[in-house]
């Protein structure tokens, strides 16, 4: 069976519940941080996020006696002060969404000055719940959890969100027409067709510079891998296995090469192509099955690999090569991994929900990303 097929299958389908193995981690040391802060009504809120997403971090544990003290009013002037470092935030909103996000650039203030990071707690997380049969609908949210926003009811399927570099726009499948196409839309909900193609348009990734668009297209046969040009529309036909199908590119950070998907050995396996010689070369040799490929900032890749009905999330540097992967997650039925911009932390999905996961040898264990009711898959991570 051809692995588009495979791909849509594995998107639809109710995921296993397979039974998962517990790791269980030591942990790094972490510094303690103690909120002492006061204010309004709107305190609850802010204090929740900021808590949430100082120990999803992977840093920093709220709790008494800290070695950094937060104190002062949110919504005026708040101040982070400890481990020889001080930072302050004056702040302003209005109600309880405006000091969640306040919250959320203040923790990642905290980190860029402590640790010297990137933080991820403001980037944005767009994921999909299957509500039936032919029924996802697209979502966002942030790695606190909060502010869950639909973008579309269209009572069909949506599948497949990435986000493009400047991280207000998403693209995804959608089977508006029936036949899955690429679209395009942004945080206000407007939705633009990417092109209109004979046959199926799928697995859209636009490149870092924002001028092209790795892209799934089967107007010449089988799906093959495309670079869509924005600029001319044109688009270049990458990869020729009329016995294969491929799926799920991702560019490199320099965009010189994009790792994909493809059943070239009648198994998904990932693949690496160098844009300017199409040159490819299979990645993966280990797993019977290897899938939903995705390029880090840092310059790692991470994807899923399933043997003998289990599925674990992998991190390898493909510089140096296949025999750097580590399995970064205990057995069970993980899919679609989206790197964060921290280069440490990953978002995926297993047994209805979503998870963040620590990649850190001595980091947390997987924390779930939320626990609303619903059937969630497929979440990509804005950087």
């Amino acid at each position: 069976m051809k692995y588009f097929v495979i791909l849509f299958t594995l998107a639809f389908s109710t995921l296993i519940a397979a039974p998962v193995v517990t790791v269980t981690k030591s942990g790094a040391e972490k510094t303690v941080v103690t909120i002492e802060t006061a204010g309004g009504v709107e305190l609850k809120a802010y204090n929740s996020s900021l808590s949430r997403n100082l120990e999803r971090s992977g840093y920093f544990k709220v709790g008494p006696n800290g070695q950094i003290r937060i104190k002062g009013a949110p919504g005026s002037s708040v101040e982070a002060r400890g481990a020889g470092k001080s930072v302050t935030s004056s702040t302003s909103f209005s109600d309880a969404k405006g000091a969640r996000m306040a919250a959320r650039q203040f923790a990642d203030t905290i980190i860029e000055a402590h640790t010297k990071k990137k933080g991820f707690s403001t980037k944005r997380i767009a994921f999909v719940n299957r509500k039936g049969p032919d029924n996802a609908e697209l979502y966002t949210c942030y790695p606190d959890g909060y502010d869950i926003r639909q973008l579309t009811s269209d009572n069909c399927a949506a599948v497949g969100p990435r986000w493009a570099p400047n991280g207000q726009d998403i693209y995804y499948t959608g089977f508006l027409q029936k036949t899955p196409l690429v679209y395009r839309i942004n945080m206000e909900g407007k939705r633009k067709l990417l092109a209109q193609f004979k046959g199926l348009a799928t697995g859209a990734a636009v490149s870092p510079d924002g001028n092209n668009c790795a892209i799934i297209l089967s107007y010449q046969g089988n799906p093959e891998l495309y670079v869509l040009n924005f600029a001319t529309g044109r688009v270049k036909r990458m990869t020729k296995t009329p016995a294969a199908s491929e799926a799920s590119p991702c560019w490199s950070p320099d965009g010189t090469k994009i790792a994909y998907v493809s059943d070239e050995t009648r198994r998904p396996q990932v693949y690496i192509i160098d844009v300017a010689s199409k040159k490819s070369k299979r990645f993966t040799t280990k797993g019977k099955e290897n899938t939903s490929p995705d390029w880090g900032d840092d310059g790692r890749l991470t994807w899923t690999s399933k043997s003998q009905g289990q599925s674990v999330i992998m991190i390898a540097d493909p510089a140096a090569g296949a025999s750097s992967a580590k399995v970064v997650t205990p057995a069970g039925s993980w899919e679609n991994p989206s790197w964060a911009a921290d280069g440490r932390h990953i978002i995926a999905s297993r047994d209805r929900a979503l998870f963040i996961v620590d990649t850190d040898p001595d980091g947390d264990k997987p924390v779930q990303l939320f626990f609303n009711k619903g059937n969630w898959m497929n979440p990509s991570w804005s950087r």
